[in-house]
């Protein structure tokens, strides 16, 4: 091997390719022959850097290539370039097999069209409906509720002059859980309204007409130590007459047991729901004199007989609660048990209260009077 130096560079030569180099030329023209010469080394040079492969002799990178590839292509080559995460043992379990992901891919095949209202829904809905405690039958007759809440509310309405139907329904469809609740009706301008629960439901009255607004009792604190026989006493004995007495359980059971559902287990665990509350509704209200945890049968109907008959006074011989020309909130909360416990077709096992009450002539006159002329 010869030695070859050219530009700082030391390259050895095969003997064959030196001795041929070292062969001196023809004689011709000196000029050209010094020029092809040159060419020669210059290839050679070339050639020996290639072997050499020097990292300072790699052609430059260029910082931004130039990327004629469109937005999707260049999502495509990426998605492809990165690093692919580790699949959890859920999303190996519940993958969909190769073959069937095309058809998954596909669905929906065919969507259906929304379903019918149920038949009891309301069909128009330009009118307010009262959703209460009550029976398809009653609601298409407008008949009075068998709960006092929703038909005291219902009295109301009726006194305010406001027309409106009844629906059958449950606490749970209630925004507030508790009936009654109403939904107005909508119009073209207002398609759509809000359902008003019953602590803002006499505000809702009162805006629908002023004029014809039932009317409105004295700012007494009598007439609040009266209004509170009803929320308590009177309360408590229903509580107890309804819920607890044994005597009244086939009426427990047809008027909130039944219509919840047809499922034995579901039917009992409703019962044991409806007479617990009950026991704790009437225990929070017991006297300070009761013996803790206990209720005493005596004692709550003696409470309402008593709150009874104080009714009975304040109503004396006119038509309606406190003087009024014309029926209010007091004479709605009233009949409100009075229609429940004197009417015929409630089927009670045990009425203790309806007794006391049939005591009472103006009290039976006043109910009478309210069923006669609003149902």
């Amino acid at each position: 091997m010869d030695n070859f130096q050219h530009a700082g560079l030391s390259i050895d030569l095969p003997p064959a390719q030196a001795a041929a180099e070292s062969r001196p030329l023809p004689r011709f023209n000196r000029e050209a022959s010094s020029h092809v010469k040159l060419a020669v080394e210059t290839r050679r040079f070339k050639k020996a850097r290639q072997w050499m492969a020097m990292p300072e002799d790699d052609p430059p990178k260029v910082a931004h290539p130039v990327d004629d590839d469109t937005p999707l292509q260049r999502q495509t080559k990426e998605a492809g370039t990165r690093p692919k995460q580790k699949q959890s043992i859920f999303d190996t379990l519940f993958a969909i097999p190769a073959p069937l992901k095309p058809i998954f891919d596909r669905v929906p095949l065919l969507t259906y069209p929304a379903n019918d209202l149920p038949l009891r829904s309301p069909r128009k809905r330009g009118e307010n409906v009262l959703h209460v405690f009550t029976t398809l039958e009653d609601a298409r007759t407008g008949r009075p509720s068998f709960n006092p809440a929703c038909l005291k509310w219902q009295a109301y309405l009726k006194f305010a002059g406001i027309p409106f139907i009844t629906l059958p329904s449950t606490n749970h469809a209630s925004p507030s859980g508790a009936l009654p609740y109403l939904q107005p009706a909508v119009s073209l301008t207002e398609p759509t309204k809000q359902p008003i629960p019953s602590n803002k439901l006499k505000r809702w009255i009162a805006a629908q007409n002023p004029s014809s607004t039932p009317h409105k009792e004295p700012e007494d604190p009598r007439h609040e130590a009266y209004a509170s026989l009803l929320d308590h006493r009177i309360r408590r004995a229903w509580l107890y007459q309804l819920y607890l007495n044994p005597p009244n359980a086939p009426l427990l059971h047809t008027l909130y047991i039944i219509p919840c559902s047809s499922n034995p287990l579901t039917q009992l665990a409703t019962l044991h729901s409806l007479r617990h509350a009950a026991e704790t509704e009437i225990l929070k209200s017991n006297p300070a004199s009761t013996p803790p945890n206990t209720i005493l049968e005596s004692e709550i109907l003696a409470d309402a007989e008593e709150a009874w008959e104080a009714l009975s006074a304040l109503l004396g011989e006119d038509e309606w609660f406190s003087g009024a020309e014309r029926a209010g909130w007091f004479d709605a909360g009233v009949f409100g048990y009075s229609e429940l416990l004197l009417g015929e077709g409630m089927g009670w096992g045990e009425n203790g209260m309806g007794e006391v009450i049939r005591r009472h002539g103006n009290l039976v006159r006043h109910r009478e009077r309210v069923g006669g002329m609003y149902f």
